[in-house]
């Protein structure tokens, strides 16, 4: 039973995070991603950043965490939502985006190697990941879970060779230049644009 199994830890988990939200990243991938692009979110958690997701994508959420998503069902009932963990993500839909924020950071490295390869399967030509880690060295347990710190250069060699690393950015959450976001395109084999799943335009890159 993992710690997000427990009523208990997914209710404390929704009040710490309640000031927090992933503005700025939306932001971020609104610059590479179209409005309308069909999105998938690893790991929503309470769900604050798929709302934000949905007010300019097609987003739908996923969550390892059953209690999370019944959670957020109860809050917010109608919005799509998997059951997926986001190593394997086991879903035979495919998107032009994949957001994640502070939750690749919780699986191995060799976990983590397989959802950057998973992720290249299901992402459309063209498409636009991004994912934010917390940046340092460290290597820890907290709670129960294992938190992975990663710099771009301990990052790098685990991306999937299928996926253009287009841009890096430090950004500060709680503290200067603590987190950073990686944003990830799976490229055309000729370098052209492509329609996204939604019918609109290429990504600007």
């Amino acid at each position: 039973m993992g710690y997000f199994d427990n009523w208990d830890n997914v209710q404390a988990y929704i009040r710490q995070a309640q000031d927090h939200d992933g503005r700025a990243l939306v932001a971020a991938l609104r610059q590479y991603l179209p409005a309308g692009a069909k999105v998938l979110e690893l790991g929503m958690g309470p769900g604050s950043d798929l709302l934000l997701l949905r007010e300019c994508y097609q987003a739908t959420g996923s969550d390892a965490s059953a209690l999370f998503l019944e959670a957020f069902r109860r809050r917010q009932p109608g919005i799509p939502l998997l059951r997926l963990d986001a190593a394997s993500i086991k879903t035979a839909q495919r998107f032009d985006g994949i957001y994640s924020n502070k939750v690749l950071h919780l699986l191995t490295r060799a976990q983590l190697r397989a959802s950057f390869a998973r992720q290249a399967e299901i992402l459309l030509v063209g498409g636009i990941a991004l994912h934010s880690f917390w940046h340092g060295d460290d290597d820890y347990v907290m709670q129960g879970q294992r938190t992975i710190l990663y710099r771009q250069e301990t990052l790098r060699p685990l991306l999937d060779p299928r996926l253009e690393l287009v841009a890096c950015q430090r950004y500060a959450e709680i503290e200067a230049g603590d987190s950073f976001y990686i944003l990830l395109r799976k490229p055309r084999a000729d370098g052209g644009a492509t329609k996204s799943a939604s019918g609109g335009a290429p990504a600007p890159v």
